[in-house]
């Protein structure tokens, strides 16, 4: 008889990692804090006494900024909602042609950043446009003759931003139902309750934390766009920001005006969590199955079919085939050596900028892992608040400290050593792959903590029993085994950099492009054709990554395996 002997778990062996998690924690309370620098310098501007310039803002154009940016946020929040549910719902619970082309079609919009859209529909529906020049000569209007709805207006970016950010309702509100219990859906049929109110009554509520959240995350993507309200005129606290730092001249004043946005953006994310706080809508299966699929016939498929084939073709298809004859009939104005360079610039800062991002993500969820203190979650809970804040805001939070240890260091050497150390921080490519690290950490680490949940802690005891330490642990078990999430959230930050605006406009060294700065600076001259390259590449960049989170969705309700 085989006799088989287990680790004493009072073999020091065992809890060696211990006394190293406390170094852990350490480095991962450091790092957060260091990620959390830009946030706080915005905070501290607001003790700072005003400026005359900020006066001069105050009394001037803060209530535009205020307005505008309230006008965006509420047409935005309408327009996404009712695009993202009602789809979500079809995709998830109804039958009708085109379905499954749907599920991840309606998450195309995801790869096409808003100022992009916002170029291609200036460049279709203005004056000069193919739209407008064509009714012009089918009709034999000439100028006055007719009214055409301005795109470069507050309802025109209304519907840019409402095309490309309604995905984000709809991913979330589709996870969402597909996560529901098919017997609470059964059961509201039992009491008379057809689909469409199974929908409203039923369905609605028990997603609503999820719609909520995803509301949350397209507002305040809209509150922190810069291109598509800069390029349509608009007075908004980005493009404020951005005038105030550039044009005025005042650091200080541009802080302030970051600190009021970022007021605006910590009350999006309370109003969310109360939301879900408050919720007293719970699941009260644990049963699934393959849900069921409403047949639609009749007006009602045909409703389908527009409903969900709307998003699509004003949100990807149109922008991106205009993109793509833009592109060809321009292509001896961008097709040498320049394009060529800003393909590796952009490439090689997203690539480097992800890098960082998942190893900062992996080094921080582990060591939240180990030693899940109060000090630590709320250490990674407030690096992970980046992705909440503007680009604007965090490009100004990092230049003023950087700027201030350049400065610094520059009259150190210069005293002691007669040397120019010039601006080492601020005027290199070190500022702007910090700023993207502050910005987009979230995503990386919310897909690494996912991961890192499924894998048992049984698995690390007895990794820590065998005598390894942390980081052979790390190594040697986790990382092999979520290798596919390390991956992907490699994959969204890279692409997310290269979509990336406002910041690379306002931290990027001299004599240095990449794809998103020069389509912005081409729009801006009004070259939208040459401009199409740019933006083309970007889209296509984006479009995998977007493919590969429908079919995570697809696969996220359990028994979605189960045979009908």
């Amino acid at each position: 008889m085989t006799t088989v002997s287990f680790p004493d778990q009072t073999d020091p062996a065992c809890h060696r990692t211990w006394r190293f998690g406390d170094v852990w924690s350490w480095g991962v309370v450091a790092t957060a804090l260091t990620l959390a620098l830009p946030v706080l310098v915005i905070a501290g501007f607001v003790f700072v006494p005003a400026t005359e310039v900020w006066l001069h803002l105050k009394e001037t154009v803060l209530k535009d900024y205020i307005f505008t940016s309230l006008g965006l946020m509420i047409g935005v929040g309408v327009g996404v909602l009712a695009m993202g549910i009602p789809a979500a719902w079809m995709v998830s619970l109804c039958e009708f042609p085109g379905r499954r082309l749907f599920e991840w079609a309606l998450l195309l919009p995801l790869a096409i950043p808003a100022y992009i859209i916002a170029y291609t529909y200036t460049g279709m529906l203005d004056f000069a446009g193919p739209v407008q020049t064509g009714l012009r000569e089918l009709f034999d209007w000439s100028y006055g003759d007719y009214w055409f709805p301005e795109v470069r207006s507050l309802g025109g970016a209304v519907v840019m931003l409402t095309l490309v950010l309604y995905p984000y309702v709809y991913l979330l509100a589709r996870a969402a139902f597909l996560e529901q219990s098919v017997c609470v859906l059964e059961v509201s049929r039992t009491l008379g309750a057809g689909p469409w109110a199974g929908f409203y009554r039923v369905a609605i509520p028990l997603a609503r934390p999820a719609i909520i959240t995803g509301l949350s995350l397209a507002l305040m993507e809209t509150l922190a766009d810069y291109g598509t309200a800069q390029y349509f005129g608009l007075t908004t606290f980005t493009t404020g920001i951005f005038r105030t730092w550039f044009g005025l001249g005042d650091p200080a004043a541009a802080a302030q005006l970051s600190a009021i946005l970022m007021g605006f953006v910590f009350l999006l994310i309370l109003l969310e969590r109360g939301s879900r706080r408050r919720a007293r809508f719970h699941h009260t299966s644990s049963r699934y199955s393959r849900l069921p699929r409403y047949r639609l016939s009749g007006w009602r498929r045909a409703g389908a079919l527009v409903a969900c084939a709307i998003p699509v073709v004003f949100g990807f298809l149109l922008p991106a085939l205009q993109l793509g004859w833009w592109a060809a009939i321009t292509l001896d104005d961008w097709w040498h050596t320049d394009f060529l360079r800003l393909v590796w610039n952009s490439l090689g800062l997203a690539a480097t900028a992800a890098l960082i991002a998942v190893l900062l993500a992996v080094f921080m969820a582990y060591g939240k892992r180990m030693r899940s203190s109060f000090m630590v979650t709320a250490a990674v809970r407030l690096a992970g608040m980046g992705y909440a804040i503007p680009g604007t805001v965090i490009a100004v939070g990092v230049m003023l400290p950087f700027a201030w240890i350049d400065n610094g260091i520059d009259g150190w050497m210069r005293e002691h050593f007669g040397v120019s150390t010039g601006l080492i921080l601020s005027g290199t490519l070190v500022a702007l792959v910090f700023s993207y690290c502050v910005r987009f950490l979230a995503v990386s680490l919310n897909t690494v903590e996912a991961a890192l949940t499924k894998i048992k802690p049984s698995m690390d005891d007895a990794a820590r029993c065998l005598g390894m330490p942390p980081r052979s642990v790390l190594a040697r078990v986790h990382l092999p085994i979520m290798r596919g999430s390390v991956l992907t959230a490699g994959l969204l930050v890279f692409v997310d950099v290269l979509k990336e605006l406002p910041a690379t406009l306002i931290l990027r060294p001299f004599n240095f492009n990449t794809l998103a700065v020069r389509a912005f600076e081409l729009a801006g001259d009004e070259r939208l054709a040459q401009s199409a390259s740019a933006a083309l590449a970007i889209v296509l960049a984006g479009i995998l990554p977007v493919i590969l989170l429908s079919r995570t969705i697809s696969r996220s309700r359990p028994g979605h395996d189960t045979p009908a």
